[in-house]
């Protein structure tokens, strides 16, 4: 501890906004990781709960269950559920689907992004310091007596690649976790299209029954 405290304290004023990159970073990415695990939990429940009224046919049961669920698949099910009364075509049903989707999709992106924004900030916040400690260190020896030039040097530039080095360390970790969710909501992405896939399937050959 002691040595992360001196190692943050010699990076000079250039820690403290690469810290604040870092909290904010981490914050938004646990903020995703929970929605996007809750959102993936909501969506395999509603579907278990759901499936059975397909299968039977019993498609207000479908459309009440969905209707109160606030989870993502809930709510694109529940646009296609409304227009089975009316719709004639699979085609119009998709498509009100596809519209929902459309809705949902920004949800589920949300704010991912800013991680990335994040890592590129965090490191050229590390390198302008770096360059910023590098030339007060120059500054600094022009008037030192020559026998401490290289000994001064050599101190003021470890403590100006302090700034570059902890950029870094925050960097590498939110360009993970950009990535990281980035695969978890193209996961939740192809569920609900299968979903939606597997609930057309199912409403067109509960049509095909009768005949």
């Amino acid at each position: 501890m002691d040595t992360i405290i001196k190692f943050f304290q010699e990076g000079g004023a250039f820690m403290y906004p690469i810290a604040l990159v870092a909290a904010l970073g981490f914050a938004v990415a646990l903020e995703r990781w929970l929605y996007l695990t809750r959102t993936a939990a909501g969506n395999r429940r509603l579907w278990g709960e759901i499936a059975p009224f397909l299968q039977q046919g019993d498609y207000r049961k479908a459309l009440a269950a969905t209707a109160d669920s606030g989870s993502a698949i809930g709510q694109i099910l529940n646009y296609g559920l409304a227009r089975i009364s009316t719709a004639r075509r699979r085609d119009d049903i998709e498509k009100a689907m596809e519209e929902s989707l459309m809705e949902v999709m920004p949800r589920l992106e949300k704010r991912t992004h800013y991680l990335a924004s994040f890592a590129n900030i965090a490191t050229l916040l590390g390198l302008l310091g770096t360059i910023i400690g590098l030339i007060q260190a120059f500054q600094a020896v022009a008037n030192a007596n020559p026998a401490e030039k290289a000994d001064l040097l050599s101190a003021s530039i470890s403590v100006a690649m302090n700034t570059t080095a902890f950029g870094l360390i925050v960097a590498i970790p939110l360009l993970l976790m950009h990535s990281v969710l980035q695969s978890k909501t193209t996961e939740i992405t192809d569920s609900l299209e299968m979903a939606s896939v597997k609930f057309l399937n199912t409403i067109v050959e509960k049509r095909a029954e009768p005949a």
